[in-house]
């Protein structure tokens, strides 16, 4: 079977001969999503490891919640910045090479802050500076990734491999973080301020990044562009947002999906000072609640890749949403290893739900030609969340990182019940396959 035969499983699938294929890894029996996934896979388990090794050696260079925050900022602030580009270039070119460069040149990054790290000559500033470039490679290459899906799956496996995307990340959340610790426990020889053991950590994040690129190259399809383009790219980005703006459907869709990075995605940067000031922890314990997330998480993963048919998605949408400001509310008061373990992993369940829904329901609201666009607007907004990450941040240095938790997720559960009187037609979502506009 050729690549084109088989990206092309919507036609396939619509012979009564040939029922949809409705079984959990429905989308990895599709060989270049194999190997997508796998690349995502390798790259996922590098930003895990990265979030344990740099938050863990900041924090103790610097001992500042704001200090982890403003790393946070500098890996999120490019995707304001470059998301729109990138989704004007997985429209306009090839994905494939767009996507291999991106993680070769991660690769080649991370690298030489290894270099730097286990010499002993870093500062603050080189999590800054790498945190950027990683983020500004991310925007530029994310939106292309993602809307490589539809095109190698098709429509009709689209809950399922988007399920299994989210998978990949939080499959990551179960080893790279308890990896990472235990690196820099191991390496570290007692002493907690060491940077030889995260300097060991980078060299093997380079080394995913490395094998993620080659994973790319034995992809058959290209992702070539769908259809020719008529405008500029100035002019293409203006089309994406107007499509977003005039869109009751696909714009309600990215703001409710906005809300939940702005204040549920405040856990992943305040877990290291919680679990320093509040559990008494150390990087073994910080591996061990980002694994007890990720465990949540690739749960409900799993859960959806086998749910994909589930009715009045739009509810759910809301439903996962408010859940997910208890439950990091919930989390914030926890002081005890236990009930903090028992939270965060219903925070990962949720969370992986709420997002691979949304994610796919997008995807599948918008026509072929425009998903880079619509992606890169997703991930773009994605990108405001220092919006309400600085002042939860500066809710917990000043009050303590338990009141800046609970904060963000009363915030969180308030937002969504108001979205839920002012956005019907998301609302009113059924199975997501139906063009509602």
């Amino acid at each position: 079977m050729n690549a084109q035969a088989e990206a092309q499983p919507l036609e396939r699938l619509a012979d009564p001969a040939n029922p949809i294929d409705r079984s959990m890894f429905a989308s990895l029996k599709v060989a270049d999503y194999r190997y997508l996934w796998i690349g995502m896979v390798g790259s996922a388990f590098a930003m895990n490891m990265q979030l344990v090794a740099q938050g863990w050696l900041v924090y103790e260079m610097t001992v500042s919640t704001m200090n982890l925050a403003w790393v946070t900022l500098s890996f999120m602030i490019p995707q304001i910045a470059f998301s729109l580009l990138g989704g004007v270039l997985a429209d306009r070119l090839k994905k494939k090479p767009v996507i291999m460069w991106a993680q070769l040149l991660n690769a080649v990054a991370t690298l030489v802050m290894a270099f730097i790290i286990i010499t002993g000559n870093v500062t603050f500033w080189d999590f800054i500076w790498v945190s950027a470039f990683n983020g500004t490679v991310l925007a530029l290459s994310m939106p292309a990734r993602t809307a490589f899906i539809p095109e190698i799956v098709g429509e009709a496996l689209m809950f399922n491999a988007m399920a299994f995307n989210t998978a990949s990340w939080n499959l990551s959340r179960i080893l790279g973080p308890a990896l990472a610790g235990l690196m820099i426990a191991v390496f570290a020889d007692g002493n907690t301020s060491s940077e030889f053991g995260v300097g060991l950590v980078y060299f093997v994040l380079s080394g995913l990044y490395f094998i993620s690129s080659f994973t790319v190259l034995l992809m058959r399809h290209d992702g070539l562009p769908i259809g020719t383009p008529t405008s500029s790219h100035l002019a293409a980005v203006g089309e994406g947002l107007s499509y977003v703006i005039h869109s009751p459907i696909v714009g309600g869709l990215i703001l409710l999906s906005i809300m939940p990075f702005l204040f549920g995605l405040t856990i992943n940067t305040l877990l290291p000072a919680f679990n320093t000031d509040i559990l008494n922890g150390g990087p073994t314990d910080l591996g061990f609640l980002m694994t007890a997330m990720g465990i949540g998480a690739i749960g409900g993963s799993l859960a959806l890749a086998k749910l994909g048919q589930l009715r009045h998605k739009g509810f759910w949408l809301f439903a996962t949403c408010a859940l997910w400001g208890v439950t990091v509310a919930w989390f914030g008061i926890t002081e005890t290893v236990l009930w903090a373990t028992l939270s965060v992993g219903m925070v990962g369940f949720i969370s992986a739900i709420n997002m691979s829904m949304n994610r796919s329901i997008v995807q599948l609201q918008v026509s072929p030609e425009m998903r880079g666009r619509i992606m890169s607007i997703d991930m773009m907004s994605h990108g405001l969340m220092p919006l309400g990450l600085l002042p939860i941040s500066w809710i917990a240095e000043r009050y303590g990182v338990q009141s800046g938790l609970v904060v963000s997720g009363i915030i969180l559960l308030g937002i969504t019940l108001l979205l839920w009187l002012l956005l019907p037609k998301v609302r009113r979502i059924d199975d997501g396959f139906e063009k509602l506009e």
